[in-house]
């Protein structure tokens, strides 16, 4: 009778547990899909009431944060003015101003969000991507990082100033960022969206490219882009530069992986690593042996027109 009172509560046990998990991911998907569902609210069809209404109730906000921002472009050509994002307001205003019967940002999942503002936002290169961005796939929504009514940029609209915005998210890009070598992004010659483009792009970390399909590092380093007669394996992987450098910051000069050019090299250039390669040779100086930097007589690592070792 123990045993079967042991073997009853374990069985009872186990069927709780999976009860629990079932539930727990039942709960998530629900969540996961109400994040990535864009399919819009009720209050996005009905009739539209007359644009002087709005400014009627919300002077203060038509006034400062509408009239003189790039949204006020919506009043022309007969366009609905701030309905065309919080949809059709006339019931809303029968309703004395019911919330509930007009779009509000804050309630809308972040699919919903982008699924209205891409109504016109889309065609543009810069953002034509955001439906299958990495931001959008992690419940960032176009309001976290732009406020289309207190913004102070007139450009962008943007919520905060750039850099504050990405290392809100992004602490440890603002961890390298602080190192001795480094993009000077704190200080503001350089700028996460120069590199980054933070609407989706069609390859890995939202990472934008160069002319010419060339890694976005070429735009600023352009002495590096070639195409060369010779080139260097490494730059033409899908790592490219990251191969050998760290694009936000290093303790190591010029931005290396590690501190010793040597040890770079012999990361590929070793029978141990990767034979294919090629060992370092020659009788009196092999870069295993001694201490001398490969690039002293390799000086065209990224590539070159003139020798297939790179040397100048």
């Amino acid at each position: 009778m123990a045993c079967f009172s042991v073997n009853g509560l374990r069985l009872l046990l186990l069927a709780l547990a999976a009860t629990s998990l079932f539930n727990s991911e039942t709960i998530s998907a629900q969540t996961t899909k109400s994040q990535t569902s864009n399919a819009l609210p009720a209050q996005a069809s009905g009739q539209y009431a007359d644009n002087a209404v709005c400014q009627t109730c919300h002077q203060e906000l038509w006034e400062k944060h509408f009239a003189t921002t790039p949204h006020s472009a919506l009043l022309k050509s007969n366009q609905h003015g701030c309905q065309s994002c919080h949809g059709p307001a006339q019931a809303h205003v029968d309703g004395g101003g019911d919330v509930t019967k007009i779009i509000r940002f804050e309630t809308l999942s972040p699919a919903q969000t982008a699924a209205i503002c891409t109504t016109c936002h889309q065609s543009s290169l810069e953002t034509q991507n955001f439906s299958k961005s990495a931001h959008l796939a992690n419940g960032v929504s176009c309001t976290s990082c732009h406020s289309p009514h207190k913004s102070g940029d007139v450009n962008f609209m943007l919520a905060k100033p750039q850099t504050e915005l990405c290392f809100g998210c992004h602490a440890s890009q603002k961890a390298e960022f602080a190192r001795p070598y480094r993009h000077r992004v704190d200080v503001g010659l350089v700028q996460c969206s120069d590199c980054h483009n933070p609407h989706g792009t069609q390859v890995g970390h939202q990472v934008r490219a160069a002319a010419g399909q060339f890694a976005v590092c070429t735009k600023c380093h352009t002495d590096t882009m070639g195409p060369y007669v010779f080139e260097h394996a490494p730059v033409k992987t899908d790592e490219s530069c990251l191969f050998c450098h760290t694009p936000h910051g290093s303790t190591n000069s010029r931005m290396l992986q590690v501190n010793n050019v040597n040890f770079l090299c012999l990361r590929c250039h070793s029978p141990n690593m990767k034979p294919a390669a090629g060992r370092p040779i020659g009788p009196s100086h092999d870069q295993s042996i001694k201490y001398q930097a490969c690039t002293m007589c390799h000086t065209q690592i990224h590539g070159s027109n003139f020798s297939p070792i790179f040397f100048r």
